[in-house]
């Protein structure tokens, strides 16, 4: 059930790259990657730091998303921005 939640919460964090230029490595899609695959990462990491199996969730499993969501947009957009100026 983490799992879902994980994912569910980078896909929410990911609908606000709508307010963001689009200069995501891959588009829409790459920062859709970025940002879920991110969640999970995170996601697994603090939960298995918390000694919790993947079928308990509370407010922290949520919590625990946010970080690597964030972390995995930001990288695909340095990337996104690092190819374009390497394009000009």
């Amino acid at each position: 059930m983490a799992l879902l939640v994980w994912l569910t919460t980078g896909i929410a964090i990911w609908h606000f790259t709508v307010v963001v230029p689009d200069r995501f490595w891959g588009g829409i899609a790459g920062a859709f990657l970025g940002g879920s695959l991110g969640a999970l990462a995170s996601g697994a990491v603090i939960q298995a730091a918390l000694g919790r199996s993947i079928g308990e969730t509370d407010l922290v499993t949520v919590l625990a998303a946010v970080p690597g969501s964030l972390l995995g947009l930001a990288a695909i957009y340095a990337l996104g921005v690092r190819l374009e100026k390497r394009e000009a």
